[in-house]
C-alpha cells in the first residue's frame, strides 16, 4: 500500500501522469474506481462525485439540516389536538439511541448523505422478545441487492463485511427510498446525473494537470524532415523524448536535432471557457440536489432582498419533502396501523427568523373569521383551549353568537336616553317591545345551540332585568322540558315582565 501511494503522489504531480485509458505501469487505468464511464472519460460513482466541493457541500447541508431537526412524536386527540410524548419506545430508538455505536444525530445524518448520493437508505430492524424494535443498524447501500419473489414479494441479499451473501426478509429491512421509477427502489442522483458530473471531474483534473505542468498546455507534435529507418526507431525516439521531459527533467531545455521543430498545440482557457465552466458546474450541481447557490458559498447572484427567500424556499421546497419522505416511513414501515401516533420533524428552529410572517398570518386569518384561535394554537403545535373554537366576527371581535346579544344591549341602553320624558303608557310598551325582542333573539340562540348555556344565563338575567336566581330557575325548566322556539320565546317574555 505504500509503494501505491508512493506512486500515486508522482503520478498525480505529472511525473507519471498519463490518460484515463493508459493501461501501462503509468497509467490510471488501474487505480480508478469501478464505476460507469461518461462521454467525458471520467468514471462517476458516489464517492468519486464527492470530489468534487460543490457535491460535497451539497450532500452535508442536506445530512447536517435533516440530523439538526428535532424530531416530535404527537399522540392524536379526539378534539383534533395532539399531545407530545417521550415514553414511548419509537422516541427512545429515534431521539436517544438508535443502535449500539451511532448517536441519533450521526445516524440520521449518515441515513440522509445515503439518501443524497445513491437514493436508498437500508437499516436491520433489530427486535426484543416482546416485538418492540429496540436497534436500528445501518446498511450501506452498495452492499444490498433487491431480489423479487415468484409470489409478488420482494427480499433484500446483503453482503456482510466477511464477503458473506445474508438473506433478509422484507419485514427485517427498513428501507428509505428517494425518487423510485418501480416503488421497490430509489434512483441514484449521481447515476443519474453522471454526464454532467464527469464533465465538473473532468473539468477539475484538467485544472490540476494544468497547474501541474506549469500552467502550460502539454500537447504538441515535432516536425522532422526527414524519415525513420522504421516504426521501432520511432518508437525509441518517442520514449527517449518523454524521458527527456518527464519526472526530475520536467522543465529543462529541450534539444532537438536533424532540423526537428516542436510545435505546441493547446488552447488557452480562455479560448476554453474554463472558468464559466467552473462557475456553471456550482450552479449545476445544486440545481440537481435542490440546495440554494448561495448556501454552497456561491454568492455571484445573491441580494441582500433575495437570500431571506431563498433560504425560505429551501425549508419548504428542499427540506419538507425530505421530512415528509422521513415521517411517511417511519409511520408506515416501523409503526403498527392501530398505532394513533404521529411522527413530525419539527421546523420552528429554521423557520424562527420568520416568525412575524406567520403571525400576520394567522391575525388575518382569526380577524376575518376564517381561522379559529384554536386552529392556529394547533398549527403551532400548541394544544386548543376551551372557548376558542367559535369564529370571531370581523366587525367588533365578538363571538357571532353573542354579536346579536351586543346589539340588543346597545339599543337597550341607548334607547332611555333619547326618550326620557315619555308618557308611561308609552314606556311601558316600549319596554315590553324591547323584551319580546330580546326574548325573540334569546330563543333563537338557544334553539341554535340545543341547551341553556351556563355562560348565557347571566347575560339573560341582566338583558330581561331579572335576578340571577329566577334566571336559573327558569333555565332549568327549559332544560328539564325542551320546547320549541315559539314557546321558548312566549316563557321568556313572561320571565322579563313578571315583577
Amino acid at each position: 500500500m505504500g509503494l501505491l501511494s508512493f506512486f500515486d503522489r508522482f503520478r498525480g504531480s505529472g511525473w507519471l501522469s498519463a490518460s484515463a485509458d493508459d493501461r501501462s505501469p503509468w497509467g490510471d487505468f488501474y487505480f480508478e474506481p469501478v464505476a460507469a464511464r461518461t462521454g467525458s472519460g471520467m468514471r462517476v460513482s458516489p464517492d468519486s462525485a464527492l470530489r468534487l466541493a460543490a457535491v460535497y457541500a451539497c450532500v452535508r447541508i442536506l445530512a447536517e439540516t435533516m440530523a439538526s431537526l428535532p424530531l416530535v412524536i404527537y399522540q392524536r386527540r379526539s378534539d383534533g389536538g395532539k399531545d407530545k410524548i417521550t415514553d414511548h419506545w419509537l422516541y427512545r430508538l429515534m431521539a436517544k439511541r438508535p443502535n449500539r455505536f451511532q448517536n441519533p444525530f450521526e445516524w440520521r445524518e449518515m441515513l440522509q448523505g445515503h439518501l443524497a448520493l445513491r437514493g436508498n437508505a437500508y437499516n436491520q430492524i433489530i427486535t426484543n422478545a416482546r416485538g418492540e424494535i429496540i436497534e436500528l443498524m445501518p446498511i450501506h447501500p452498495d452492499r444490498v441487492k433487491i431480489e423479487l419473489l415468484a409470489s409478488g414479494e420482494y427480499r433484500y441479499r446483503v453482503t456482510d463485511r466477511a464477503g458473506t451473501e445474508i438473506l433478509m426478509p422484507r419485514g427485517e429491512v427498513w428501507h428509505l427510498r428517494g425518487l423510485s421509477s418501480d416503488g421497490l427502489i430509489g434512483m441514484s442522483p449521481i447515476e443519474l446525473a453522471r454526464e454532467n458530473l464527469g464533465m465538473a471531474l473532468a473539468a477539475q483534473d484538467y485544472g490540476a494537470r494544468f497547474f501541474a505542468n506549469d500552467a502550460k498546455p502539454t500537447g504538441g507534435w515535432i516536425e522532422f524532415p526527414g524519415s525513420f529507418k522504421d516504426s521501432e526507431a520511432k518508437k525509441v525516439f518517442r520514449e527517449s523524448y518523454q524521458s527527456a521531459q518527464s519526472g526530475a527533467n520536467r522543465g529543462k531545455i529541450l534539444v532537438l536535432e536533424n532540423g526537428m521543430k516542436f510545435h505546441e498545440v493547446g488552447v488557452t482557457n480562455k479560448d476554453a471557457q474554463f472558468l464559466e465552466l467552473r462557475k456553471f458546474q456550482i450552479t449545476d450541481i445544486a440545481r440537481l440536489f435542490r440546495v440554494p447557490p448561495h448556501m454552497i458559498a456561491d454568492l455571484e447572484r445573491a441580494t441582500f432582498s433575495n437570500i431571506e427567500q431563498q433560504s425560505l424556499e429551501f425549508v419548504m421546497h428542499t427540506m419538507t419533502p425530505w421530512a415528509e419522505r422521513w415521517e411517511a416511513s417511519i409511520e408506515a414501515d416501523l409503526l403498527l396501523d392501530s398505532d394513533d401516533i404521529e411522527i413530525e420533524f419539527d421546523f420552528a428552529n429554521l423557520m424562527r427568523g420568520d416568525a412575524a410572517s406567520r403571525s400576520s398570518y394567522y391575525q388575518s386569518g382569526i380577524q376575518n373569521g376564517w381561522l379559529t384561535r384554536n386552529e392556529a394554537r394547533i398549527a403551532e403545535n400548541l394544544n386548543p383551549l376551551d372557548g376558542l373554537d367559535e369564529p370571531l366576527r370581523p366587525l367588533n371581535m365578538v363571538e357571532e353568537s353573542t354579536a346579536e346579544d351586543l346589539n340588543v344591549d346597545t339599543e337597550q341602553a341607548e334607547a332611555p336616553a333619547q326618550e326620557i320624558n315619555e308618557p308611561a303608557d308609552a314606556a311601558v310598551a316600549r319596554f315590553r317591545a324591547l323584551v319580546a325582542s330580546g326574548a325573540e333573539r334569546w330563543a333563537r340562540r338557544i334553539v341554535r345551540a340545543g341547551r341553556v348555556e351556563q355562560k348565557d344565563i347571566a347575560l339573560i338575567a341582566e338583558s330581561l332585568a331579572v335576578s340571577p336566581d329566577r334566571a336559573a330557575a327558569w333555565a332549568h325548566t327549559i332544560s328539564a322540558n325542551p320546547i320549541d322556539e315559539s314557546a321558548l320565546t312566549a316563557s321568556l317574555i313572561t320571565l322579563g315582565e313578571t315583577p
